[in-house]
């Protein structure tokens, strides 16, 4: 244990896959994100669509967890959770949030930050009905990041949902989906030495301002 401990000061990376520049990138971050992450799909990569969603309590502690993109467009970035969950509860009363893919095997990391909003009825709706019936019942039967005695209690809640909703699980009322609306992007490319490309870009008179920032 303590050789494993002492190695990790000396672990080091070269970073020389690719570069971002200015010229090469695009002026809207939505368009660089979808250029980045088909190529992160396209180089398949292990669950490209994972991200790190960080929240802030109302008593100031932030948390981090794992989450699955679902969809991104002109109006931000979408997942689907259980509203009661931790993360639930800490955009409640604070709607600020920030995300992060970490695209190892590309050297390549993109953070957005913004205010965060429920989706509609209908796109929760929609998106639960295309989920397996397992996954469905799962949102039934789980009652995310409260305390449970044991992992019988999950198996038991599956069996009574299971034989209560059959084949056509509704959605939830505690369950769907959230949307991060950016006010501000991240690319980070990694670059030799340790001089990185970072590309920032916020929103300055409506309009998105592209810069550079010192890794």
């Amino acid at each position: 244990m303590s050789s494993h401990k002492e190695s990790l000061a000396a672990l080091r990376k070269s970073y020389e896959r690719a570069e971002l520049d200015e010229g090469s990138s695009a002026a809207d971050p939505l368009k660089q994100f979808e250029r980045w992450l088909a190529e992160a799909i396209d180089a398949r990569l292990p669950e490209p669509n994972a991200m790190t969603l960080a929240t802030v309590s109302g008593d100031l502690r932030p948390s981090t967890r794992i989450v699955l993109i679902k969809g991104y467009d002109e109006r931000g970035i979408v997942w689907y959770t259980n509203y009661r969950s931790r993360k639930g509860q800490d955009l409640a009363g604070n709607p600020f949030a920030a995300l992060q893919f970490h695209w190892v095997e590309l050297e390549r990391v993109v953070r957005i930050e913004g205010r965060v909003e429920k989706v509609s009825d209908a796109e929760s709706d929609e998106y639960f009905a295309s989920r397996p019936l397992d996954s469905r019942i799962g949102a039934w039967a789980s009652p995310q990041s409260e305390v449970i005695s044991g992992r019988d209690v999950l198996v038991k809640n599956a069996a009574v949902y299971a034989a209560k909703h059959l084949l056509s699980p509704p959605r939830p009322p505690h369950w769907g989906g959230f949307r991060l609306v950016p006010d501000r992007w991240e690319f980070w490319q990694g670059r030799k030495s340790r001089l990185h490309d970072r590309l920032r870009y916020r929103i300055e008179g409506g309009e998105w301002v592209r810069e550079r920032l010192a890794p």
